[in-house]
């Protein structure tokens, strides 16, 4: 089941999307939030697959984040050698992880699947880095590996935009990851059993449409369930809780030479099984 957040002449509401259509359920439901079906637990999930409403063409709504205000929306870095490796050959003094590493992107830089990614004046090295991200759909706390796919509500898509000039100002590289804007999510949420393995994924990033990134989940270090259970080690994970399970080489600071963002220029990143989402990048009104 692919589940979207759409606005429609002026109604916020969410639906499950069938082809080229999407069926409002908020009527049906009861709520009008992801977020607000994800609380009611397998209840709401198994009521979405079956419940009926208004169709409406995807053409006619304007799709939202799937999850627009997260509880929390975790990031892990340098979980692909191959990415790690191009950081290398730019960054002689980078030190690969140890154990996994762990930043934070605030909520306010959740941004729609098509909105455009703002450019602020205060940004010289805008990149991109597209990845599958994970939605939690249950309350867990110290979930193993081998259970942690029972607390997935499901996928989507995420580009993990940064800005590399200030994520070299902290260690914990979370400013120049959390700017307004800079977590577009979507098209929609996508259960798991029409995902099938989330470890077997094909990732890819186009500028432009020029090819930038394409790897495979398969590459991930540690992979989906071993970042759940690491996670839920520290903190009770929570529905509507994003990870964005890390990128592959390609991003725009690993090429030769450097190919960071530009006003104008067109990102699309997409995860086999589960969608694309693409933006334009345009300077942010100040």
């Amino acid at each position: 089941m692919k589940l979207a957040s759409f606005s429609h002449a002026g109604r916020r509401s969410i639906g499950r999307v069938e082809g080229e259509a999407v069926v409002d359920l908020a009527a049906a439901l009861g709520v009008d939030t992801i977020e607000a079906l994800l609380a009611l637990g397998d209840t709401g999930m198994d009521r979405a697959r079956t419940a009926t409403g208004s169709a409406l063409a995807l053409a006619d709504v304007v799709l939202h984040a799937p999850v627009s205000r997260p509880p929390k929306f975790f990031a892990i870095a340098a979980n692909y050698q191959s990415h790690i490796d191009e950081v290398l050959a730019y960054n002689s003094s980078y030190v690969p992880p140890v154990f996994q590493r762990w930043f934070a992107k605030m909520p306010s830089c959740i941004n729609d699947p098509f909105a455009p990614i703002l450019m602020p004046p205060e940004i010289t090295d805008l990149d991109y880095e597209a990845e599958l991200a994970i939605v939690i759909g249950r309350r867990a706390r110290r979930v193993t590996a081998h259970d942690a796919p029972s607390i997935v509500a499901g996928y989507t898509v995420c580009n993990d935009v940064s800005a590399r000039d200030w994520q070299k100002r902290s260690p914990t590289i979370m400013l120049g990851k959390s700017f307004d804007s800079h977590g577009p999510l979507g098209p929609w949420l996508v259960t798991p059993d029409e995902v099938g393995d989330p470890r077997t994924l094909r990732v890819t990033c186009t500028v432009n449409g020029e090819i930038r990134q394409d790897g495979s989940t398969a590459e991930m270090i540690h992979d989906c369930w071993d970042q759940i259970a690491y996670l839920s080690t520290v903190c009770t994970l929570e529905p509507g809780d994003i990870i964005a399970t890390g990128t592959p080489k390609g991003t725009g600071a690993g090429l030769k030479p450097p190919r960071l963002l530009n006003l104008g220029d067109v990102v699309r990143c997409e995860v086999e099984r589960v969608g694309a989402i693409e933006a334009t990048v345009v300077a942010e009104a100040v």
